[in-house]
């Protein structure tokens, strides 16, 4: 495969690359850049962070799970090129020198270009913006001392001008190599491609599929990656319904729902870092049918509708039903996620999300719960659920001792005591089955003291 993309400034045309090359291994292999680091391999420490630049503007990326594809016709900014071509540091890298940030090092260059990605987009929610960069011995106190003195400073020219000068209006489109690997245009291309690969793998934002790669050395066969179809991008709202497109990323479906649902979007920024959000996909999210992934619950609970596509073919479901048993969809060959909408709705959603950390942790239990009614007498209600089951799911028998019955902590004990009836978890690392169902039945109460205007969440509450 052919790719073409600018690094620092300099124009690169790499032919006949394997299309799962990550653009980590590729710097420090074939350019000797080894300022990225590689740490977890997995996008979590942060260590490989680059920016990577674009017509819609610059963002901070774990290279590590990004293949060479997925930066096509795009502006690679490593920690090499963050300095001024003169030499004159950045006010990131002074900073982190000023307030004594750094200590073996290692974890440094992503930091700085996380931070100076941060500076250059404005965002001065310094925790949130270095919360997927780990560092295991300076301490965060000084870094984010260091973040705060960075943000008091202007943006250096030479960064304006490389984020401003992306590659993508003067570069062609990257040139595939036989069936086994493709990026289509738009997703009709990629409808009729997949028609006749129906076993390729389609590769989104790769959070998920690159560790299939870096982990467990797997051999992906065909491939497509889906990075260039823009129809396949974006949300749009009509009078009924809030239409995401399946390639729209985690960060933007997190922007677009703060207004609608702000506990979803409150949840969306716990469950990945600022790298991995930037990727991340909430299509993929869906399609890959994890029963611990965070979107599913809250879409369900919201009652969404998932749109397929198969060659001209399109059909919608209800969500819930398109997870049938662990690893199983309702997805035929050759179909892929086009879509999920949401129908608009009085806010009446909470996600809670348990977890051993608080940033960027896989969830024990995830459950999303919406209830409505008269203020007196509960209408209706759904409970859709994280890790209790082979698959979301919603919480069946507790919403039928929920629904018509009195909004009263009495109703809700029922429902919590209705709950065993509904899941059998399983017992892992993460939790055992009897916590998994505790604090799921937990939930419920959570909810209703939320709701009747009780402070429950524990960054809210002070002594």
């Amino acid at each position: 495969m052919d790719v073409t993309f600018l690094l620092n400034g300099t124009q690169v045309f790499l032919t006949d690359i394997s299309p799962t090359t990550t653009l980590l291994d590729w710097l420090r292999e074939e350019r000797q850049l080894t300022g990225t680091k590689e740490g977890c391999n997995e996008g979590d420490c942060g260590a490989c962070t680059v920016m990577i630049s674009d017509a819609d503007g610059s963002r901070a990326l774990n290279g590590c799970i990004l293949f060479l594809p997925q930066v096509q016709g795009k502006h690679v900014t490593t920690v090499e090129g963050i300095a001024a071509p003169d030499g004159t540091l950045h006010p990131a890298q002074t900073a982190m020198i000023d307030h004594h940030a750094s200590q073996c090092g290692f974890c440094t260059p992503g930091i700085v270009v996380s931070m100076a990605t941060a500076h250059l987009n404005g965002a001065t929610d310094h925790d949130t913006q270095l919360a997927g960069n780990l560092c295991r011995c300076t301490g965060y106190a000084p870094i984010i001392r260091a973040a705060a003195q960075t943000a008091r400073q202007d943006v250096p020219d030479h960064l304006l001008f490389l984020a401003k000068n992306t590659s993508s209006p003067q570069m062609p489109h990257a040139q595939t190599a036989g069936s086994n690997c493709f990026q289509p245009q738009d997703q009709d291309a990629l409808a009729a491609w997949y028609l006749d690969h129906p076993d390729a793998t389609l590769i989104a934002g790769a959070t998920d599929v690159g560790l299939w790669v870096t982990k467990q050395f797997r051999d992906l066969g065909p491939v497509a990656f889906l990075n260039q179809c823009d129809d396949l991008r974006g949300v749009t709202e009509t009078d009924s319904d809030i239409h995401i497109k399946a390639m729209t990323t985690m960060t933007d479906v997190e922007v677009a729902l703060a207004p609608h649902h702000p506990s979803f979007a409150a949840m969306i920024r716990r469950y990945g870092s600022v790298q991995v959000r930037n990727a991340a996909t909430i299509g993929g999210n869906i399609a890959n049918g994890s029963p611990i992934g965070d979107s599913p619950p809250a879409l369900i609970a919201l009652g969404a509708s998932l749109h397929l596509r198969r060659g001209d073919i399109r059909r919608s479901l209800p969500l819930e039903d398109f997870f049938i048993a662990y690893g199983t969809q309702d997805r035929h060959p050759g179909e892929f996620v086009e879509a999920v909408s949401i129908p608009k709705q009085r806010d009446s959603l909470r996600c809670y999300k348990l977890s051993k950390r608080f940033d960027q942790d896989i969830s024990a239990v995830c459950g999303c719960l919406t209830m409505t009614g008269d203020g007196k007498t509960i209408t209706d209600a759904r409970l859709a659920y994280g890790g209790m089951a082979g698959t979301p799911k919603r919480a069946a028998h507790a919403e039928a001792a929920l629904i018509g019955q009195p909004w009263s902590e009495q109703t809700m004990r029922r429902a919590m005591a209705a709950m065993a009836e509904d899941f059998q978890p399983l017992s892992d690392m993460r939790a055992s089955a009897a916590y998994r169902l505790e604090t799921a039945q937990n939930m419920i109460l959570r909810y209703f003291h939320e709701a009747s205007g009780l402070a429950t969440d524990i960054h809210q509450v002070t002594s």
